[in-house]
């Protein structure tokens, strides 16, 4: 099993030949079906006793579609073999979470593992945003719910002192939910405030791609530190919420040259898949797109560290904020 200096060893390009990090969440399941089929391979979800397949669905993106569209996506998902779903309250002012609720947990959520997420900075708040939640998806219970978006020290520490762990610690004691956790995309000392004054948290959600390890780096300063709590490791982000195009989610300026001129999406998804990740959430714009990404994951079998060192390399000159617009 490789450990922290292990990892950081590899990211630095010290060793090679060897396949990057599948030991470090142990040996997946492959071959398990439900009633809807084969599922894609399942990865541990860190200390939970959870077992997640490797790949999710975004909902943000699932909420920007048409009904018919979700609706297709969503299937093309299941047939996939995915079992995961993200959204959070604020997407499309809970619209996502509507969308889910109608088209994806009556029919599947005895087999799903379903996540939400508040941005609420006070236990008021909080406890608001999850009994909403809780009914536009339709579901009595969550299998993870995550503070939103923590972004500073400061936050991190108004969040704790404005008792809203509390709410997520009552909430999985009464069942409303079964897992606690946190996300963050601005900076990786943020997630690492919240380690520290939050150790009962569950799961991260973080940003994982090639062009991470070379700015400001989760992937070098913040997973190292979830392994060794035994979290659950989520990772979004993968295409830089569009940065590797040249465009994002929120309207950061368009590149001359884009990321993907450089590398593939495959690529870039396979080598997000090859980090010590319990999980991949990707935002499909359409069912082609979900389509398409369950097939990087199908054909999937790990990246050896010369292959991940030469591709951070080819895309080192994009580490910066105009990509990953979402960073400090």
């Amino acid at each position: 099993m490789a450990d922290r200096r292990t990892f950081i060893k590899i990211l630095s390009g010290a060793a090679a030949g060897t396949l990057l990090p599948l030991p470090v969440f142990g040996r997946m399941d492959e071959g398990v079906s439900d009633r809807w089929g084969e599922l894609l391979p399942r990865r541990e979800f860190g200390a939970t006793g959870e077992k997640v397949t490797m790949m999710g669905v975004g909902g943000f993106h699932i909420g920007k579609q048409s009904d018919y569209e979700a609706q297709k996506t969503i299937e093309t998902a299941i047939e996939g073999g995915i079992r995961y779903f993200d959204t959070a309250a604020d997407y499309q002012h809970g619209g996502s979470e509507q969308k889910l609720g109608r088209l994806l947990v009556p029919k599947y959520r005895d087999e799903i593992f379903l996540h939400t997420k508040t941005r609420a900075v006070t236990a008021e708040q909080a406890q608001q945003h999850l009994e909403d939640s809780l009914m536009r998806l339709n579901t009595d219970h969550l299998d993870l719910w995550l503070m939103h978006s923590v972004n500073s020290e400061e936050d991190a520490d108004n969040r704790i002192d404005n008792g809203v762990l509390d709410v997520f610690q009552k909430a999985k004691a009464e069942g409303k939910t079964r897992h606690i956790g946190f996300s963050g995309h601005v900076t990786p000392v943020a997630h690492l405030k919240m380690l520290q004054i939050a150790p009962d948290l569950e799961a991260c959600m973080l940003p994982v791609n090639l062009v991470d390890p070379s700015y400001n780096s989760f992937i070098k300063n913040v997973i190292p530190e979830l392994q060794d709590a035994n979290m659950g490791i989520i990772a979004m982000k993968t295409l830089a919420g569009g940065g590797f195009f040249g465009g994002g989610f929120e309207g950061n300026a368009h590149l001359n040259k884009r990321v993907i001129d450089y590398i593939t999406v495959k690529e870039a998804i396979q080598f997000s898949l090859s980090m010590p990740v319990s999980v991949l959430v990707t935002g499909p714009d359409n069912s082609t797109m979900m389509k398409e990404k369950i097939g990087y994951a199908q054909s999937f079998h790990g990246m050896d560290e010369a292959t991940a060192k030469t591709l951070i390399d080819k895309v080192a000159k994009f580490a910066n904020t105009k990509v990953e617009y979402y960073k400090m």
